[in-house]
Order: structure tokens, then C-alpha cells, then sequence
């Protein structure tokens, strides 16, 4: 019987989730702010790319073809200038598919 009881169902307890930083105490302010850098520039990326690509599928049901490039845009009047992209980051248009991305450098 007390070979049934340590046995078990065969299940593993379940393990606790692992976190991404070490948890020290005297590292938990640099931690906190490069998390907050990091979540700013996420911010940007997604903010820039979603208001871009609105406006390349207004051109598309407004002209009926996508934009040959980005500058297309401006010139005809449907942004006044293009946004920045973050720091360390481009915009990646393909104009076959009206596809936006935000890379890297």
C-alpha cells in the first residue's frame, strides 16, 4: 500500500514559471528600466506600422493598387510625412502586396 501512495498518479508537479530577469534586489531599478525601453520601442514599432499600414489600405480602395513606394503617400496627400521609424529600425514595404514591416537595421 505504501508503495501505491508514493507512486502516485504519475504526475509531475506543475513547475512555477520562470522569470526573465535574476531577481536581485540591488539590479531590480536598472531591470525595471531597460523593461520600459524595451517596452516604449515595442510601443513605437506597433503604433507607426498600424497608422502605415491604414493608410497604404486606404490608398488600395481609393486607387485600387498599392503604393509603388512609401514616399507615394505623401506626394499624394494622403500623409503629410512619413513617421520615423524607432531608433535602429526601418520600414520594410513590399509594394506588390502592400506588405509593412519594422526591422532592424
Amino acid at each position: 500500500m505504501a508503495v501505491v501512495l508514493l507512486a502516485g498518479c504519475g504526475e509531475k508537479p506543475a513547475e512555477a514559471p520562470k522569470s526573465s530577469g535574476a531577481g536581485n534586489p540591488v539590479t531590480a531599478p536598472v531591470d525595471y528600466l531597460g523593461a520600459v525601453a524595451r517596452a516604449k520601442k515595442t510601443m513605437e514599432k506597433t503604433i507607426d506600422g498600424v497608422a502605415l499600414t491604414q493608410t497604404i489600405q486606404l490608398f488600395y480602395a481609393q486607387e485600387g493598387r498599392y503604393p509603388t513606394a512609401l514616399n507615394e503617400l505623401v506626394t499624394r496627400g494622403y500623409l503629410s510625412s512619413l513617421p520615423n521609424p524607432p531608433a535602429g529600425m526601418r520600414f520594410d514595404y513590399a509594394p506588390q502586396t502592400g506588405e509593412l514591416r519594422v526591422v532592424r537595421q
